[in-house]
């Protein structure tokens, strides 16, 4: 069947969800933006650079998932899907993301990794409701500080990217359960950590740490921390070394 036989059909049928994932697409026709019924929709393993404007005409998106293509930009337009849940932009080529990006209030998974992202919107803590944010093996050398108005998330993926310091605000995400710092060039890790006890895990490999704070022994549900390769000239806080419960890798 032909794409655009797919899409008349899907018309016809007032198809709420569409698989269009390794079609070898390279631009998207104008009639999968008539589909105004669409919930659902793969675009996984083509050839997109580009998402066009009309992406906003389908307003009752729930999920879009266009990874593994040749992204570059994503329009403004993005930032008119209200309803959608789970973003899937992984394995692109981004370098940024439109300020419009943080009008997504509803937002609960967010996979933006293995793009060339070199900053963030300054808003986006405006995504109260993500639970899982994954922005590993970008190019970021800044979080912004608004991150700490995210008060839902329970999982942060940033190892890989370019990271010299993160800001003190993540302290407030206190259903964080998961933190992912790793291949980074960190050399401190915040105080304000202790406020997070949910954090279960805390990996910290490849960095330029001399030494962890000792407050980190207030992270009531800490098990596991992984300091890998990195300079810990100063050593572990005998504290730490001695917390039950807690695996600490060095």
């Amino acid at each position: 069947m032909s794409i655009l036989n797919i899409f008349a059909r899907a018309k016809e049928e007032k198809t709420t969800e569409l698989n269009l994932s390794n079609q070898n697409l390279r631009i998207l026709p104008p009639e999968l933006f008539e589909l105004e019924f669409l919930e659902k929709l793969n675009l996984d393993g083509n050839m997109l650079v580009d998402i066009p404007e009309d992406i906003g005409k389908l307003k009752n998106l729930k999920d879009l998932s266009v990874s593994e293509n040749d992204l570059m930009i994503l329009p403004e337009s993005i930032g008119e899907l209200s309803q959608l849940e789970n973003l899937y932009l992984g394995y692109n080529s981004i370098s940024e993301l439109p300020d419009s990006i943080c009008n997504l209030s509803k937002l609960q998974k967010v996979n933006i990794a293995k793009n060339q992202l070199l900053d963030l919107p300054q808003n986006i803590g405006a995504w109260s409701q993500v639970v899982k944010l994954s922005l590993h093996d970008n190019m970021l050398n800044e979080i912004p500080k608004s991150v700490g108005q995210m008060i839902s998330l329970e999982k942060l993926y940033l190892d890989n990217n370019e990271l010299q310091q993160i800001p003190a605000s993540l302290g407030l995400l206190k259903n964080l359960e998961v933190l992912m710092l790793s291949g980074n060039k960190l050399s401190f890790i915040p105080e304000e950590l202790r406020q997070l006890q949910q954090l279960r895990e805390l990996v910290l490999d490849a960095n330029l740490l001399e030494s962890l704070p000792e407050s980190l022994v207030y992270c009531k549900n800490l098990t596991h921390i992984s300091v890998l390769e990195n300079p810990l000239s100063q050593g572990i806080p005998t504290s730490l070394s001695a917390k039950e419960d807690l695996k600490l890798e060095v």
